[in-house]
């Protein structure tokens, strides 16, 4: 059976004049990726009015929790005791972003109780991306 779990969050963005404007997202775990968590953000906080989703592993979560973590399109880092900050990278540019570090911790820790780590299922998940790849060939 998959589960989801989902959990409102609110984060403030960091605009290039050092301004912090209150932004809502939603933070979601599938079952069905394990691996993975995933950030939303709805269209009136994006550029081009759409919905912005940002994938990035569980694992990376974890680690930017209590030390500079990340490569490539996501970094996190602590800030202080009470917030984490979470800098996302794009064609169009960057997006900083600082979230309540009890939030995420407690985001994080249930999705431990649904799929603890090295407990996920990676046959699931290798068939599902060989079937993507490859589709019906």
């Amino acid at each position: 059976m998959d589960i989801t779990l989902e959990q409102p969050t609110r984060a403030r963005l960091i605009t290039a004049d050092d301004t912090e404007i209150p932004v809502s997202a939603t933070l979601r775990y599938l079952t069905s990726d394990p691996l993975a968590v995933h950030l939303e953000f709805p269209p009136e906080v994006s550029l081009d009015g759409d919905g912005v989703t940002w994938t990035f592993a569980r694992a990376l979560l974890e680690e930017g929790l209590r030390r500079p973590a990340g490569s490539g399109d996501v970094h996190l880092w602590p800030c202080g005791l009470a917030r984490t900050v979470l800098e996302f990278h794009s064609p169009f540019g960057l997006a900083l972003l600082h979230f309540p570090t009890p939030a995420l911790r407690r985001f994080l820790l249930r999705t431990y109780d649904v799929v603890a780590t090295g407990h996920e299922d990676m046959d699931a998940v290798v068939d599902r991306g060989l079937s993507a790849l490859f589709g019906s060939v």
